[in-house]
């Protein structure tokens, strides 16, 4: 096993008993047992002007009381072990060395002395076991370590496969685009089809190139770091490891739903208590435990903060949650670009025989938002007004994430990205209401009544299919719900109404 020079230094200190009982040679043997017995120890090393002459243990007592020896006519110099094996601490730091030592000589106990050959303590098995179960539940710790490294590559092989069998399926769609474009050649829905195939190839480059990115910062981390985590992980002390993979649970807590604004106070006041805390670097930690996804209780971990090794356990911890980022980002984005496929099916046939189920509309919503945070955040301003204690209901989550996923992508472009984008959700009745509303410039008059067309679009070719507002149309139709649009210079509203009761069908 591994450690460096101060972690092993530190192991053999607390193995140390630094107040071993002393006694002088002629000291008689029932007075030792007695000052063992209230001393509660072990054993008694027996000095004479500082000079260690031998040791009287428990052992060595239990002998002569079997032997049935007059106890009362002996000094421990009579009995003393002699001869004994010593180490000096100056020239000693390391604890395997010194079990070594112990296990290859047989023996139990082990003086410590100094340059002058004074004692300076002793280990003893009442002080060397601790340090053993230590040890133990280190090995244990990187052991654990290795085994979830094992699952991770694995989910990442995982992962690796499905983009492959995505990529391979909407390869196939939009072959199967490209052939019927050459089909209706002469046909009006000629120059609309293809903007559908640019469009389409537009959309899919963004959940595609998020699954590219995601595996290469995997695999730059497993690259970089994979062989200097077990050497970490065993340097880490346990009450260490407690504040370790207290961070990583805390970042995999995190939702990142929070808007930039909110973070940068959150990292604002995780400064200000770091600095009243007297932590030196206080703005970099406040950035990473902000990144990590400590906004707040930082209380548990201002042991940690205050330790000398905090930045590299904070760094280390903040590379594995981008790394758990990583994977949720990879199955966010695969399940992203299953959606495109679908959303292309739907439009030309829809299937009847899938079952509703009960979810969560805010999930949905928060889900798409999850795509669109790079967008968002660039100059965007978020404002949520969700209701709480919303019920769920019955419906088809994966369609509903197109509707959100449209409608979103639209505000965010009719606002060049740069704006407010509001979202409501509420109930009102016995439906569920979502608005859904933007500071764009707007939808003319004109344009109005058109905007639920199939391929009707005022977007320029590449931009947009024409299909976006038909399909969620669509779908809220199947869901026996329905949708509005209001419509001025600088603001533009989507009302969706979704009934809570969906026993029509």
């Amino acid at each position: 096993m591994s450690q460096n020079l101060s972690d092993t230094q530190s192991l053999l200190e607390k193995a140390i008993d630094r107040h071993p009982l002393l006694m002088a040679p002629d000291t008689s043997i029932t007075a030792a047992i007695a000052a063992m017995s209230e001393s509660d120890t072990s054993y008694i090393l027996i000095v004479e002007k500082t000079q260690l002459l031998g040791i009287f243990t428990e052992r060595d007592a239990l002998k002569l009381i079997a032997n049935k020896t007059n106890l009362a006519e002996l000094a421990l110099s009579q009995v003393m072990t002699t001869n004994l094996m010593t180490i000096n601490l100056v020239e000693t730091h390391n604890i395997y060395s010194v079990l070594a030592s112990l296990e290859s000589c047989k023996i139990n106990y082990l003086p410590i002395i100094n340059e002058q050959g004074q004692v300076i303590g002793a280990i003893a098995p009442d002080s060397l076991r601790p340090i053993v179960q230590e040890i133990c539940d280190r090995a244990a710790a990187a052991e654990e370590f290795l085994r979830l490294n094992a699952e991770l590559e694995h989910l990442v092989q995982k992962r690796t496969e499905q983009l492959i069998a995505n990529n391979q399926e909407l390869q196939q769609v939009l072959t199967n685009l490209q052939t019927a474009k050459q089909e209706l050649i002469n046909s009006e829905k000629m120059a609309t089809l293809g903007k559908l195939i640019a469009g389409v190839a537009h959309e899919i480059n963004t959940p595609l190139a998020a699954i590219r990115s995601s595996v290469q910062n995997i695999s730059e981390f497993l690259k970089e770091k994979l062989e200097e985590l077990p050497t970490f992980f065993r340097t880490l002390s346990p009450e260490n490891q407690q504040y370790f993979f207290a961070l990583l649970q805390k970042s995999t807590q995190e939702t990142d739903t929070l808007s930039s604004k909110e973070k940068r106070q959150f990292k604002k006041a995780l400064q200000r208590q770091l600095e009243s805390e007297k932590i030196p670097e206080a703005d970099s930690l406040a950035s990473t435990l902000a990144d990590i996804g400590v906004y707040h209780e930082i209380e548990q971990f201002l042991p940690l903060l205050k330790s000398l090794d905090s930045s590299q356990i904070l760094e280390t911890a903040y590379r594995l949650s981008t790394l758990q980022k990583s994977t949720r980002t990879i199955a966010t984005a695969t399940e992203r670009a299953a959606k495109i496929v679908f959303a292309l099916k739907t439009y030309g046939r829809y299937d009847n025989s899938a079952q509703k189920v009960l979810a969560n509309i805010i999930d949905g919503i928060e889900t798409v938002l999850t795509l669109y945070h790079y967008q968002i955040k660039q100059g965007v301003e978020l404002v949520r007004n969700y209701a709480p204690n919303l019920p769920s209901i019955l419906c088809y989550p994966d369609e509903l994430h197109q509707v959100w996923t449209n409608l979103l992508h639209n505000a965010l472009q009719a606002m060049d990205y740069r704006g407010t984008l509001t979202i409501e959700v509420k109930q009102q009745g016995q439906n569920l209401l979502v608005k859904i509303a933007d500071t764009g410039k707007g939808i003319s008059p004109e344009i109005l009544p058109r905007i639920f067309e199939p391929f009707f679009t005022t977007k320029m070719p590449g931009e947009g299919s024409g299909l976006g507002l038909d399909i969620v149309n669509k779908i809220i139709d199947k869901h026996y719900g329905t949708i509005e649009v209001e419509s001025q210079v600088g603001e533009t509203t989507f009302t969706i109404f979704l009934p809570l009761n969906q026993n029509q069908e």
